[in-house]
């Protein structure tokens, strides 16, 4: 049996992406194969399907860092044939072939029962950039982060992890305030419960060791400059989760936030982790970490042939929110 598979295929510097037709046994090597119903887009498939910076680490995979489907064939004890699932974070598209496919073939210890109280579709509205939001949740959580501590600035705010830790922070009683570029978005971010915001462009970050302390706490998606500002502008005992590298990866700081604030920098890996960490996140997502605004933050559901046209928005920037890809019903 044949089916349709958006590939990508990396040589050096050319990289050369598009649908192909592909059998089961042209997968890499996994003890469950599943029927995709669903993918979605993040900027790292963006990355990986334009060549704009080298994510797989292998010569050819498909596409797609996470899918949602149904168990066709298993041969481990954990998942029967019918079983709804899904995969995020398990190097879908680095060394394992991703869900921008019609079918999948993945190792039954990457795959997660689909909790009850989410949709095929909606965990994909989620997808990975709910999952690290989780994450992130789940490490200031455990770090003592409380809404007393004061307000929380949550950077790249139109984007995927943005907008759902915007709602997840102000659902737990947080003041969240959204640092962004995109002042016509003000309205969508205010209904995601920001009370708000930073304007990106005209901030001035300063370059004292430490400067005004702003800010309970942080979920960063930028890195870079901004990153190191953070760690200069969060009060006393704050935490900052630090997701992504938009903005770069040089980080400059000192070790006064660290020791004479206890500012705590805590890094969120949405990849390597324990089973009992991932399931409990995928928990939190079905029930109290849900966004109730999840159908505005996942606004876009796309036919699988209109995949390749939507990359360029990520590139660019330009896109706010989530897009679920679908694959097949």
């Amino acid at each position: 049996m044949s089916f349709e598979a958006f590939r990508i295929h990396q040589q050096e510097k050319d990289v050369r992406a598009g649908f192909e037709q592909l059998e089961v046994d042209d997968l890499t090597e996994g003890d469950v194969v599943i029927k995709v119903h669903y993918s979605d887009i993040n900027y790292k498939d963006a990355l990986a399907a334009t060549g704009t910076a080298r994510i797989l680490r292998v010569d050819s995979l498909n596409g797609g860092i996470d899918l949602s489907g149904v168990v066709t064939h298993s041969e481990s004890d954990r998942f029967s044939v019918g079983d709804q699932v899904l995969v995020c974070g398990a190097l879908l598209s680095e060394t394992v072939d991703g869900g921008y496919s019609e079918y999948a073939r993945i190792s039954s210890d990457s795959i997660v029962p689909l909790p009850e109280g989410l949709t095929l579709h909606e965990s994909m509205a989620l997808g990975t950039a709910g999952f690290t939001a989780a994450l992130a949740m789940i490490r200031l959580e455990e770090n003592g982060q409380n809404p007393a501590n004061g307000p929380m600035i949550v950077t790249g705010a139109t984007g995927g992890v943005g907008s759902i830790a915007i709602e997840m922070l102000a659902s737990k009683g947080y003041d969240v305030v959204a640092m962004t570029g995109k002042s016509d978005q003000h309205d969508y971010l205010r209904e995601l419960g920001a009370s708000d915001f930073v304007d990106r462009g005209s901030l001035n970050m300063g370059s004292r060791p430490l400067e005004k302390a702003l800010w309970g706490g942080a979920i960063d998606n930028v890195g870079g400059a901004v990153l190191g500002w953070l760690t200069r502008t969060v009060k006393s005992w704050g935490s900052i989760a630090s997701i992504g590298n938009a903005g770069g990866i040089k980080l400059e700081t000192t070790v006064f936030p660290l020791i004479l604030r206890g500012v705590s920098l805590l890094g969120i890996n949405s990849i390597e982790m324990s089973n009992e960490l991932r399931n409990r996140a995928w928990s939190r997502l079905a029930t109290d970490l849900k966004p109730a605004h999840l159908d505005m933050i996942a606004g876009r559901t796309i036919d699988f042939d209109r995949l390749p046209e939507a990359f360029a928005a990520y590139i660019d920037g330009s896109v706010t929110g989530r897009t679920v890809v679908r694959i097949g019903d």
